[in-house]
């Protein structure tokens, strides 16, 4: 069988790692690469011209998908010409820049019966995956709650989007994606504090399906990196470290406690720590070989749906919307 024939357009800071996947994947050739300022700035495009927009891609004979890695603002418009052009598309997160836009993307590429996908790569993280066969797997019985830390300095890259969109939204996926829950209302907090016309933090409280809860700190205000996610039950505690791809668990102790000032104050008791030894292969390149297979439709190929990307844009939107009028804000 021939090699999947792939174009990228967007070859800036995220477009560079989409470049090396898509040359490093077996049965993919990258064939086409666009960028709107005609520069490759990281020489990613090799012998390959720099074509200037997707109009020009898409006249490259035999394309068989486009991965989008330019500007949010763009996608809309882009992801449409890509679905017209009858071409599968992984269009980098957030989906689009409104609900709106993200639906219209979504019901575009539904309407052709072509393969769209949204690329939120925390999904792909190792230490995500596990945690997510393990829940399903009732590890931690019941679910209370599930707490997430983004924070870190600002990326100079970011240009048309707040922290919301561009940080908050990947916790957002991975929170409804680990626990299978939808977020049912969203309560936030936003600050500005960087002199741009988007927030550069966010604090949420929101409620998803079944009544668990969840919280999210945001920033690009920290001098540190934290990419946390911890999840709260029964059973005790998982803490995924997306940074290092660690995954450990902190269970609840069995064992009495005999020292009744200590006895008296906690909860639960503390149990055995276990930090799981777990194969950590690079979350976009898993990204990209699982797109690459839904595109062949091989079973088993996990990708972010276009349908689950308009989603996440629609908390996002809640979030914002509840930070601009100090309400919670309803998903339906």
């Amino acid at each position: 069988m021939a090699n999947l024939r792939a174009g990228l357009i967007g070859i800036g800071s995220m477009g560079k790692n989409h470049a090396r996947n898509l040359k490093a994947i077996d049965g993919v050739d990258l064939v086409a690469v666009a960028d709107a300022s005609g520069k490759d700035p990281f020489g990613v495009a090799g012998d390959l011209p720099v074509l200037p927009d997707i109009d020009a891609l898409l006249a490259t004979p035999d394309l068989d998908y486009v991965v989008v890695a330019a500007p949010t603002f763009t996608h809309e418009e882009i992801g449409l010409k890509i679905a017209e052009a009858g071409k599968h598309a992984l269009i980098e997160k957030p989906l689009a820049a409104s609900t709106q836009a993200a639906r219209t993307l979504a019901e575009a590429f539904a309407s052709k019966g072509l393969i769209g996908a949204v690329g939120h790569i925390e999904r792909f993280n190792p230490a995500l995956q596990s945690l997510r066969k393990r829940l399903e797997n009732g590890d931690l019985g019941d679910l209370y709650q599930i707490v997430t830390r983004r924070q870190g300095p600002f990326p100079n890259r970011i240009a048309d989007v707040g922290v919301i969109k561009d940080l908050a939204s990947h916790d957002i996926d991975l929170t409804a994606w680990v626990t299978q829950r939808k977020y049912e209302q969203v309560a936030a907090r936003s600050m500005f504090k960087s002199g741009r016309q988007y927030e550069d933090m966010v604090s949420a409280t929101c409620t998803l399906s079944g009544g668990l809860m969840s919280n999210h700190l945001v920033n690009w205000l920290s001098p540190t990196k934290e990419r946390l996610t911890i999840v709260t039950g029964e059973r005790g505690m998982f803490v995924a470290d997306t940074l290092t791809a660690d995954l450990t668990f902190f269970a609840n102790g069995t064992v009495e406690t005999t020292w009744d000032d200590i006895a008296n104050f906690r909860g639960v008791s503390e149990g055995d720590m276990t930090r799981f030894a777990i194969p950590k292969p690079e979350p976009l390149r898993t990204e990209h070989e699982n797109f690459r297979d839904a595109v062949l439709g091989a079973e088993g190929a996990t990708i972010v749906t276009l349908d689950e990307g308009a989603r996440v844009v629609e908390v996002c939107e809640a979030m914002i919307e509840s930070s601009r009028t100090n309400q919670f804000v309803a998903i339906s």
